[in-house]
């Protein structure tokens, strides 16, 4: 019996879980980014774990969707130490003055730092999707926000994987939760 064309492409080629490897190019992206705008060192768990659902977290958090080939939100979710850490670096390796700084995650400079930095992780990932897949999305304002307790965001049922990816800068900690839809990369 004869193969067709298309099953020759699927039994050759290996199939790529998008959120999986969207999820490992997030953690070499977010640490090299991070590296360079707070000039500190940053590592990550070389665990991505699956999740049922994802959730903005106390004390800062950071949301942000996109949407083209492929689709998803992004929450990155700060402890007040690890958001005053990036904040502080990010704005002295800028060149301001410490006692210019602000001095509390509720401080909005701060927030708008997270957010600024977020925009900078998003472009850059979207940049190193492309070049690796040839594929493209676009993404929103990411929105920063201090939280007093968590919210659990219930995403429309095309959003069924969920991944988290787990950081530090220094001593502390911080997640980056993945929500896509259910995609395969097959190369061809």
């Amino acid at each position: 019996m004869a193969s067709t064309p298309s099953s020759n492409i699927a039994s050759d080629r290996p199939l790529i879980i998008s959120i999986d490897e969207i999820s490992k190019i997030f953690l070499r992206t977010a640490q090299k980014t991070l590296e360079t705008s707070t000039l500190q060192e940053i590592t990550y768990s070389s665990t991505i774990q699956a999740i049922p659902k994802v959730a903005m977290r106390p004390d800062l958090t950071c949301f942000v969707q996109f949407e083209g080939d492929y689709s998803g939100l992004v929450i990155l979710n700060f402890s007040a130490d690890a958001a005053f850490a990036i904040y502080k670096s990010y704005m002295t390796a800028m060149g301001m003055p410490e006692d210019e700084l602000g001095t509390s995650i509720t401080s909005p400079e701060v927030t708008d730092s997270i957010g600024e930095i977020s925009n900078q992780l998003m472009g850059q990932l979207i940049k190193d999707v492309e070049e690796k897949f040839e594929l493209n999305a676009s993404f929103g304002q990411p929105k920063a926000l201090t939280l007093n307790s968590a919210i659990t965001l219930v995403i429309d049922a095309h959003y069924a994987e969920n991944r988290r990816l787990s950081m530090k800068i220094g001593n502390y900690s911080f997640r980056i939760e993945i929500a896509m839809e259910h995609t395969e990369f097959i190369h061809i």
